[in-house]
């Protein structure tokens, strides 16, 4: 996959540079340090992946992001010290959204992510998402047999959008917000931890920390970085903390998921 790297900040594109060294299938091809400068390598390189800055001097990476034509358009993945600008991110269909400063884990997960959505694009069309959109705007999200909801109903580009809780890996907090991270696109939803928990089968979606649920079938690995500490490494590569307060719970879970 061909990435393009665009940050203001000079040690933010380096440690970008540094990350991009550790994850396997990449080559960065090029890098900018304002939106004019991006726009035009985006035309000129054509990457497949652009990680883009929100707030730069001259054009904006959230201006970059809706100026680009949908022919060719390659994935974007915004990074940003900002919370507040991930309902914007995501009206221009971003992959992911990333918190300075970016953890590799956390830009690992963002790439498998567009590296995925890139591979399904043509798989898709856009009569299907129209569809879903107005199925999203004249229903409300379906609650199962035991009260739980089974769906979310997430804002979209053009309406609502309807997202299946089996397909939802794990779920962190950002402030006033939450992303719902799927195996190939993360959503955004204005809601609380609290709210959620009310909503969702904890069979299916256990809290392991008062910013995070997981999808007990996407944990692959199980890590102990320190004594009393648990992480869960999931399937796209995502590392999540399990706070102190949850370990015992999740371990007992897990071991009767089997």
């Amino acid at each position: 996959m061909r990435v393009m790297l665009v940050d203001d900040e000079p040690l933010a594109l380096e440690r970008l540079k540094v990350f991009f060294r550790d994850i396997a299938g990449v080559e960065v091809v090029g890098s900018a340090m304002d939106g004019e400068a991006a726009g035009e390598g985006i035309a000129e390189l054509k990457p497949d992946l652009v990680i883009l800055d929100v707030q730069m001097p001259a054009k904006s990476g959230l201006a970059v992001a809706a100026g680009l034509e949908e022919e060719d358009r390659p994935e974007i993945v915004f990074v940003t010290a900002f919370e507040q600008y991930a309902p914007d991110a995501f009206d221009v269909e971003a992959a992911d959204y990333l918190l300075k400063p970016v953890r590799l884990d956390r830009l690992r997960q963002a790439v498998e992510r567009a590296r995925r959505r890139r591979a399904a694009r043509s798989a898709l069309t856009r009569t299907a998402e129209l569809e879903a959109e107005m199925r999203a705007l004249c229903s409300t999200p379906p609650a199962q047999a035991n009260g739980y909801q089974d769906a979310l109903w997430v804002p979209g580009r053009t309406g609502m959008v309807r997202v299946p809780m089996t397909s939802v890996d794990w779920i962190e907090a950002a402030k006033d917000y939450v992303l719902l991270h799927t195996t190939t696109r993360s959503y955004i939803l204005r809601a609380t931890m609290g709210a959620l928990e009310q909503k969702l089968d904890p069979t299916e979606m256990m809290r392991v920390h008062r910013s995070a649920f997981v999808r007990p079938g996407a944990v692959q690995e199980i890590e102990r970085p320190g004594k009393g500490m648990l992480a869960l490494k999931l399937a796209d590569g995502a590392v999540v903390q399990v706070g102190p307060n949850y370990v015992r719970r999740v371990l007992e879970r897990l071991d009767a998921a089997g």
